[in-house]
């Protein structure tokens, strides 16, 4: 999948995943994705809940080798 942005958050505890992805969300325009690289356990449930609160849409997620791979599109 194609994103217009990547940000690595592997290595960072909760919250800080979530409040880096909030910082690169904002640099992005409506409709672009974001793509987000996090090895905390609890960014899946984190970043799909955060994405439906903040009115973006999680596109996908996959795990590979404890590598937790989200795409989202910014509302």
């Amino acid at each position: 999948m194609n994103a217009d942005k990547l940000l690595d958050a592997k290595g960072l505890a909760c919250p800080m995943p979530i409040v880096k992805t909030k910082k690169s969300m904002d640099d992005l325009a409506t409709g672009q994705v974001l793509e987000i690289h996090a090895t905390d356990n609890g960014a899946q449930s984190d970043l799909a809940a955060w994405s439906r609160s903040g009115g973006h849409e999680l596109l996908q997620s996959t795990e590979e080798n404890g590598i937790f791979k989200f795409w989202i599109k910014k509302g």
